[in-house]
């Protein structure tokens, strides 16, 4: 008993040897500087600090302090925490060539919980990932656990979410012709066009489940104009386009194609014509009357393909002349027609020129019938109403000089069936600075049936 009792004491006393050493007597010696600074100074506190007691007292509660903070520090370093890694992608093992699944996300949620320091540790490796392995699974349906494969062993790890349903369905393959789309077309330069493009390839094989193969609509190369580089006139080769599949909808269906993406020549011209102004008159004058409408220019080059070049043999310029008293000068921007992108002058001038008012009389208009229905004839009732008097006005230079061929007087039949009918008289003429209306307003004609 009295060996036990002299291990103990020696215990404690080589505690405290050990405080005192390493502890007391610095605290101590920093204390004692201290009052060598304030020594002579005849203070309360220097007399406090002076007194060994005091001394002995202060340096065991500096210690005691030391001690929990380094506790404290040693305890944190071994609690329990969690940390969380999002989005960790998602391995699929199974069977890609006879197979295709469903339903797997392609990202999931890891939580690492486990001491601070092993947690640390465990997000400083290279996370081995995680695994749904499905391997020698056939179709059907099934819910099926996430695998984590974790550098730290001592770490416990949680997958959210920790299983997935998912569907496997039988790989079938069908052939399909592929079309060609091109978008970022409005950044090609204006005057260049895409006229053709050949692919490398007319068909490809498309792979899936079923139900999605029967989803797909149309295979589509998508053609990048911003691709192309520097564009001029002649053949680009462009390298690996990639193909997406399409529902009737527009919307991208998840299948797989083989190839993936295709190559193609195209072919890049700048188709261009030269087309006349012509002035259309919008409103009517107030006691003048149009002695001329001149444009700056007579004509323009347009740019756009040739289809749509070769449905348009002029450009019309709209030119508002309404309650206008005296001369005017219009500037107006250029409006590309449907299938134009370019035109070589984007705005023009036209000067108005008005005089004195007259009017005058031509007779002798031969009335025409329009949109007659298929399988019926038209006939005037009244002889006097086969030719129209066409009342002229305009300035009196310009009136004088209209010639009666270039007036037309019609009446529209469409959608008129078997009968008599009472018609409007139209008139149309080429001088755009005058203006025709018809002395007789209205003809009756009678529509009948062929044989």
């Amino acid at each position: 008993m009295k060996k036990i009792s002299r291990i103990i004491i020696n215990f404690f006393k080589l505690i405290i040897r050990f405080f005192d050493k390493w502890l007391i007597t610095p605290i101590t010696k920093l204390f004692v500087n201290a009052t060598d600074f304030f020594n002579n100074r005849g203070s309360r506190f220097e007399k406090f600090l002076v007194n060994r007691q005091s001394l002995v007292i202060i340096s065991l509660i500096f210690a005691v302090i030391t001690f929990y903070v380094i506790d404290k520090k040693h305890i944190s370093l071994i609690d329990n925490s969690a940390e969380i890694l999002y989005n960790q992608k998602v391995n699929v093992n199974y069977n890609e060539a006879l197979y295709v699944v469903e339903g797997v996300p392609e990202e999931v949620d890891v939580t690492l919980v486990g001491r601070k320091m092993d947690v640390y540790l465990a997000k400083q490796y290279p996370l081995n990932g995680v695994t749904l392995d499905l391997t020698g699974y056939t179709p059907g349906s099934y819910s099926v656990a996430f695998k984590y494969e974790q550098a730290v062993t001592s770490v416990e790890y949680k997958v959210d979410p920790s299983s997935v349903n998912i569907r496997i369905y039988d790989k079938i393959s069908v052939p399909k012709e592929i079309s060609t789309d091109i978008i970022h077309k409005d950044n090609l330069d204006s005057k260049m066009t895409i006229e053709n493009i050949t692919l490398d390839r007319d068909d490809v094989i498309v792979m899936g489940a079923s139900h999605k193969l029967q989803e797909v609509a149309i295979i589509k190369a998508i053609v990048d104009v911003d691709k192309l580089g520097s564009v001029k006139e002649g053949t680009q080769n462009l390298s690996e386009i990639p193909l997406i599949a399409y529902d009737d909808e527009g919307n991208k269906v998840d299948v797989e194609i083989v190839p993936s993406v295709v190559n193609a020549t195209i072919k890049i011209t700048s188709p261009s014509k030269e087309v006349p102004i012509k002035i259309v008159r919008e409103g009517e004058l107030e006691d003048v009357a149009i002695k001329s409408l001149t444009p700056s220019v007579s004509k323009v080059t347009i740019y756009g393909s040739q289809e749509a070049l070769d449905k348009i043999d002029n450009l019309p310029v709209v030119v508002d002349v309404t309650g206008v008293k005296e001369n005017k000068t219009y500037s107006i921007n250029l409006t590309k027609p449907t299938g134009v992108r370019e035109i070589d002058i984007k705005t023009i001038t036209v000067t108005l020129e008005v005089g004195s008012i007259v009017s005058r009389d031509i007779t002798g208009i031969p009335i025409d019938a329009i949109n007659i229905t298929d399988g019926y004839s038209v006939q005037v009732i009244g002889e006097q109403n086969r030719t129209a008097t066409i009342i002229v006005k305009g300035s009196e230079e310009v009136v004088n000089n209209i010639d009666a061929n270039t007036i037309r007087a019609y009446v529209d039949l469409k959608n008129l069936t078997q009968g008599e009918h009472t018609v409007a008289v139209n008139v149309e003429g080429d001088d755009t600075t005058v203006q025709y209306s018809p002395r007789t307003k209205e003809i009756k004609v009678r529509i009948t049936k062929n044989e």
